[in-house]
């Protein structure tokens, strides 16, 4: 058993709660008891009430240690020196977490009341995660914990790695000392060390690490993401949960209409690209230039992005209730949950805008002068073909829906795990750069299984606006396909489709990280 470690952080920072572990004696007032993690509520440690007075004190000694400049409120400049002398080192980013989350007034900094506010709610969300954490309800959290935890929110880590993530955890520069959580060695740690590890740090649980891993609404490339974003019981009982829906859907719109033109051009090399008539990339956009003008590169975004808002609604709704079905106890599913929950939810929102999707085509397909409008798109549709025009390709669509899915997950968890093993020494946080790597190659290998089938939903919705194109069957379009232009028949507009896969991922990444900061939605 390793030697006892020396604590870094300052007794101040350890002394601002009181010993019974009361959060600056809010317990009472927050809910009733806090059990679990070596303290509880007022009155645990055999002490009735702590005094206000010597709380007030203990407070003020830490704030005015921390307000370096002297004028009574905390910048990031103080916080960073203020906690650089106690030996708590953070990150500039980390800084502005907790100052943003703090500041009530919006005035970039925070006075001793936000301050005080700030580690009462703060430490109330760190008791509520050592309980979840703390499995075996001893008051301890040890390597075995660790893992089973995040097995439960899909990431497999061994105990030795575990064990890793408990004794040694590097905060702040590089060049900063390191702070060890496991203070006294013992491979455990107890609500005191976990609480006075995390009090001034943003990150509030192993869970909100494990978030950044999972499918989220920002890697949109344009195509049917049928695994939705996974929310909280917080997000959801708060509402944030649909600023990140709000978030996610402004972050696809920008990102479609950025990538719209290859959007087009795989829509027509789909339809019209035969052994006859090779449309290459350069020569599609000529054609579409000379068609239509540089205007005409952007048929059928509109619809595109309509489309956006109300897939995600149905989507995650149905994806809630799927859950609840499933009736599952976890509040993250685990891999195959997600999957059968994600597939039926994708099925279920698919069936209720596919109405669009068949717009989507035509109006990406149409000639200038054609229609007037997505309204007279549809007019024209009901009019020459019936309602049931609506739903050509539904079929080859849904059973897209379960290779794309089930491959774009495994290779993701594939891709997640294998960088874990490798990866991982004190944290489980990969960064922006892998998450985006994983999102893209995980994206473009299930497009990549699903192609054909979408190949053949794009030319039974086109069918009627290709003229003296027969009205075929799924299947039968297969054998056409298959006979006429060989298996490379079946992955014509692959090139531009690919193209637009890390431009798409990239734009919606940045637009969404800024639509959260503007909506006020806490970056994870």
């Amino acid at each position: 058993m390793p030697g006892a470690r020396r604590s870094l952080a300052s007794p101040v920072v350890s002394g601002v709660l009181c010993p019974c572990g009361s959060p600056h004696g809010s317990a009472v007032e927050s809910g009733g008891s806090s059990s679990g993690g070596g303290g509880g509520n007022a009155g645990s440690c055999g002490r009735s009430l702590c005094e206000a007075s010597e709380q007030d004190r203990r407070l003020r000694t830490l704030f005015q240690k921390l307000d370096v400049n002297r004028d009574g409120a905390l910048c990031i400049h103080d916080l960073a020196v203020g906690l650089g002398r106690l030996g708590l080192h953070r990150s500039e980013l980390d800084l502005l977490k907790i100052v943003k989350a703090g500041d009530k007034d919006l005035d970039g900094q925070l006075d001793f009341e936000e301050f005080v506010h700030y580690l009462q709610d703060h430490e109330k969300k760190l008791r509520l995660v050592f309980k979840s954490l703390d499995k075996k309800n001893d008051g301890r959290i040890d390597a075995q914990e660790i893992v089973q935890s995040l097995r439960d929110l899909g990431v497999k880590i061994s105990e030795q790695q575990a064990e890793k993530i408990l004794k040694r955890i590097r905060t702040g520069h590089f060049w900063g000392p390191v702070t060890y959580m496991d203070k006294n060695g013992t491979m455990t740690i107890d609500w005191n060390e976990w609480r006075d590890y995390h009090l001034l740090h943003p990150v509030e649980n192993i869970p909100e690490i494990i978030l950044y891993w999972k499918h989220s609404t920002i890697f949109d490339v344009g195509e049917n993401l049928t695994v939705p974003d996974e929310f909280t019981v917080e997000e959801r009982q708060t509402g944030m949960w649909w600023r990140h829906l709000v978030a996610g859907g402004g972050a696809g719109a920008v990102s479609r209409t950025c990538t719209a033109p290859l959007d087009r051009l795989k829509v027509l090399m789909q339809v019209h690209a035969s052994r006859s008539n090779n449309m290459c990339i350069v020569g599609g956009f000529t054609q579409m230039i000379r068609e239509g003008g540089p205007r005409s590169l952007w048929r059928g975004n509109g619809i595109n992005v309509l489309k956006i808002a109300p897939e995600s609604a149905i989507k995650f709704m149905a994806y809630e209730q799927i859950k609840r079905f499933i009736g599952t106890d976890q509040e993250m599913l685990r891999i195959h949950e997600r999957l059968l929950a994600g597939s039926l939810a994708g099925a279920i929102a698919q069936s209720s805008i596919y109405p669009m999707e068949v717009l989507k085509t035509r109006m990406a397909l149409r000639k200038t002068g054609q229609y007037s409008g997505m309204l007279d798109c549809a007019k024209n549709i009901l009019a020459k073909e019936g309602m049931a025009a609506f739903y050509k390709g539904y079929i080859p669509n849904m059973l897209g829906i379960i290779p794309y899915a089930g491959i774009d997950l495994a290779v993701y968890e594939t891709l997640k795990n294998t960088w874990l093993q490798r990866y991982a020494v004190n944290s489980a946080d990969p960064g922006v750069f892998v998450l985006l790597a994983c999102g893209t190659i995980s994206s473009t290998c299930g497009q990549l299984a699903s192609y054909p089938l979408a190949l053949v939903r794009t030319r039974m919705q086109a069918q009627a606006s290709v003229e003296g194109a027969p009205e075929v069957t799924m299947r039968g379009l297969f054998k056409h396909i298959l006979k006429t232009e060989g298996a490379f028949g079946l992955y014509r507009g692959l090139a531009p489709n690919f193209m637009k896969v890390i431009p798409a991922v990239s734009i919606s990444y940045v637009v969404y990280e800024n639509l959260k900061m503007t909506l006020g939605v806490d970056s994870r």
